[in-house]
């Protein structure tokens, strides 16, 4: 090999070759970054959960949220995706709360619990986290609105597979209730649960009223229902 000029060059090496193949890999691997938000609330429903989303819009999901009033506390697990709205506007928030470096809460004694809320951030260059019970940083307390908002859509999520596969009677409630969350601007992300509620709008063992409300839900979601 030559170059312009005429004089042999050395070919690259195997192993500089390997590394300008990985170069563009380990540059992405260090512009990932995450958002972790956990809350512990005893006596709610759900207790504890852990929230974990990626910038690249994947998430994961644990939690100890009770499948029905009478149940013991149930832990489990669930990976979702976020839209691109919403994980941008998840890493617009931490941005503007300058990634919860600093002292996040109130400190007010006359403000009433609602649960011990710790918000993380993690990349190559920062791993900050902060707790809180309320917190005057306004995109704080709108991340955790988001947040919490996505987390009961998660469990109704949990519950409706449950429901489905071992009460259907419950569905028409639980879907009900759902409707009026959502009404309420009290849940997010809907299409994070929309397989459930195809799988419901498909069954022909369920009563038309059940099936109507899971259509409606799914259409509020984005997702098109499947014919």
């Amino acid at each position: 090999m030559r170059n312009i000029f005429g004089i042999r060059l050395a070919r690259p090496t195997g192993v500089l070759t390997l590394l300008i193949v990985c170069f563009p890999l380990v540059a992405l691997a260090e512009d990932s970054a995450s958002v972790t938000f956990t809350l512990d609330f005893p006596g709610s429903d759900p207790s504890h959960y852990r929230m974990w989303i990626s910038s690249d819009g994947h998430g994961t999901y644990d939690s100890d949220g009770k499948l029905n009033p009478e149940a013991e506390s149930n832990s489990f697990h669930i990976d979702f995706t976020l839209s691109n709205a919403t994980r941008s506007r998840i890493f617009d928030l931490a941005k503007r709360a300058h990634y919860f470096q600093g002292d996040l809460d109130s400190h007010k004694r006359n403000i009433a619990s609602t649960g011990a809320k710790t918000l993380a951030y993690k990349d190559a260059k920062l791993n900050t986290q902060a707790s809180y019970n309320y917190s005057p940083n306004q995109p704080v307390e709108e991340l955790t609105g988001l947040l919490q908002n996505l987390s009961a859509t998660l469990e109704f999520g949990q519950r409706l597979e449950y429901y489905h596969r071992y009460q259907k009677l419950a569905l028409d409630e639980e879907l009900k209730r759902m409707e009026e969350m959502w009404n309420q601007n009290g849940l997010a992300e809907l299409q994070v649960v929309a397989p459930t509620l195809q799988r419901i709008v498909n069954d022909p063992s369920l009563i038309i009223t059940v099936r109507s409300r899971a259509q409606r839900l799914l259409a509020l979601s984005g997702e098109e229902p499947a014919r």
